[in-house]
């Protein structure tokens, strides 16, 4: 099997599993959701409820805490971000962040951004839930299938994940027409 079939089925495997923690949102399966979201910062052997709507997936071993996380995630803010076909823009995880910094205009959201950029692996999940709830106070989708590519190339010492969400939240804005991160005052 070449790579780019084992990336196609890959990204076909993601795209099945996002559309069933839809599903399961679609239908109300409320408990389904409930054990997703208990799953959340528990060891991926403690989340036994959670077992049977992940590993249908059959995630590999390196892929497992990825799906078992935006299973979680979903299932705390299961809001979808769809784009119609004509639609070019990013919708990744900082396309997210800066349609919430729009809704708050607040510096705080764009150094909580920053804290994501910069999260260590071992980091990522706490700092995706926090953001996750930030965004579901604001009622703003994410992305889930991209969601979960990312965090595959999350640990590349290229960080291309991590620029691509950092070009969609400040891409095409001036920075002075942001708020800085740190405030300055005049010397006179």
């Amino acid at each position: 099997m070449n790579t780019k079939s084992l990336v196609n089925e890959h990204d076909e495997r993601i795209e099945r599993f996002v559309e069933y923690l839809e599903k399961l949102e679609r239908e109300g399966n409320r408990a389904a959701l409930a054990a997703l979201r208990r799953s959340l910062g528990q060891p991926i052997g403690l989340a036994g409820e959670a077992h049977r709507h992940v590993l249908w997936s059959n995630p590999s071993i390196r892929e497992e805490a990825d799906f078992y996380l935006i299973a979680g995630l979903f299932a705390l803010h299961p809001q979808h971000w769809r784009q119609n076909e004509e639609e070019k823009r990013s919708s990744n995880f900082g396309a997210s962040f800066a349609r919430l910094q729009a809704a708050v205009d607040s510096s705080s959201i764009e150094k909580r951004f920053v804290a994501l950029l910069n999260s260590h692996e071992d980091d990522l999940a706490e700092q995706l839930r926090h953001g996750v709830s930030l965004l579901k106070s604001k009622d703003i989708p994410v992305d889930w299938v991209q969601l979960l590519r990312d965090l595959r190339g999350w640990r590349s010492e290229s960080r291309f994940v991590q620029r691509r969400w950092a070009r969609a939240f400040w891409g095409g804005a001036h920075p002075e027409d942001r708020s800085p991160l740190i405030s300055t005052s005049k010397i006179n």
